[in-house]
């Protein structure tokens, strides 16, 4: 069966408004094994899987990966750019940026990165698959040298509006598929202050509306039950390896669900109950003091938001410098700010 035609039907509608049409050709590439691994991990890196949170269904890489290259396809119809957008988290391991964290790179969280043109390099699929579309490797490899596919914060690319929208529908529930075809209607390839292409906006009022909903996202992406989370699981998957449980090459090679399966099933005490009371916790809590005897951090997350481009009479600004309203919402998430510790009422 078809990859797309098993999805659910909300994702099925919401890839007919980033693209009218589905480019025939990303079908082969979307079957291979490296792409449906990516199948098997969430973009919401753990939250998932434990009780603080709700999330109305699990969204996983490759269904972000897609809606990626739907939106490049849409502004560009370029398949180079299109298949480095598809290809963007290829190398994305289990529970996703996570691993930044147990790698120590909070900020970036780009750590995880490196592996994506050896992936690709050593797919006999997909090297055949680019070969007869008469692609190069190097042509696909990096997303970031296309800024359509993905620029730096806070610009709008196609990998943050991806993101920003379906996590306004699974995560934090912002808008629906009629707003969101609303505001992407509204989107088109602008010039920006440097000169390159930026996707923006046709008129204030939709821009406007945009950085209103979106930032009602941004805080959830850093507060301190997000970080907390991630790096329980960082953690949690640092403790497995030392104790030879499991390999880092397994990040690559099992669904989160398998790996969730051998934690809970690790026969290591401290391991198993102290992610069970993750799976299990309603609650966890916040204060500037350090708690001993408690699973206590703290740390500082990378910063995701948007000021996007809008046409203003003859000219291209930033919503931020000519919107009230706007600045007022990227104010208040930039000055946003959680306490020094977050914990959970048990130890690990």
């Amino acid at each position: 069966m078809n990859y797309i035609e098993g999805l659910r039907r909300e994702i099925k509608q919401y890839y007919k408004i980033l693209s009218k049409e589905f480019p025939e050709f990303l079908y082969d590439y979307i079957n291979t094994r490296e792409m449906q691994r990516i199948n098997g991990s969430s973009i919401v890196c753990g939250t998932d899987w434990t009780s603080l949170y709700n999330n109305k269904f699990y969204y996983t890489n490759l269904e972000h990966s897609i809606g990626v290259a739907l939106i490049i396809w849409n502004f560009t119809k370029d398949k180079k750019q299109t298949l480095a957008g598809l290809f963007h988290d290829i190398a994305t391991p289990a529970f996703k940026h996570c691993i930044d964290f147990m790698n120590g790179d909070y900020t970036n969280q780009e750590s995880t990165e490196a592996k994506t043109e050896d992936i690709i390099k050593n797919s006999k699929e997909i090297m055949n698959l680019l070969e007869h579309d008469g692609i190069k490797l190097e042509e696909v490899v990096d997303y970031h040298i296309y800024p359509i596919a993905d620029n730096d914060t806070p610009k709008l690319s196609a990998d943050r509006l991806e993101y920003t929208f379906m996590n306004g529908i699974f995560f934090e529930e912002v808008w629906d598929l009629e707003i969101i075809k609303k505001i992407y209607d509204n989107i088109e390839v602008l010039t920006n202050e440097e000169g390159i292409h930026e996707l923006g906006f046709k008129n204030i009022e939709i821009a406007e509306e945009f950085v209103k909903r979106a930032s009602k996202i941004w805080p959830k992406w850093i507060d301190s039950k997000d970080k907390l989370t991630m790096q329980f699981i960082a953690d949690t998957v640092r403790k497995m390896n030392e104790y030879s449980l499991l390999k880092i090459e397994d990040l690559y090679r099992y669904s989160e669900k398998e790996i969730i399966e051998k934690i809970n099933n690790s026969g290591i005490k401290e391991i198993e109950i102290a992610f069970k009371k993750f799976q299990e916790a309603t609650q966890m809590y916040e204060g500037n003091e350090y708690v001993q005897d408690k699973y206590c951090i703290s740390i500082e997350s990378k910063r995701r938001y948007i000021d996007p481009l809008v046409k203003c009479k003859n000219e291209v600004k930033r919503i931020k410098d000519i919107s009230n309203q706007a600045n007022q919402d990227i104010e208040r998430y930039l000055k946003f700010k959680t306490e020094k510790y977050a914990y959970f009422d048990f130890n690990f």
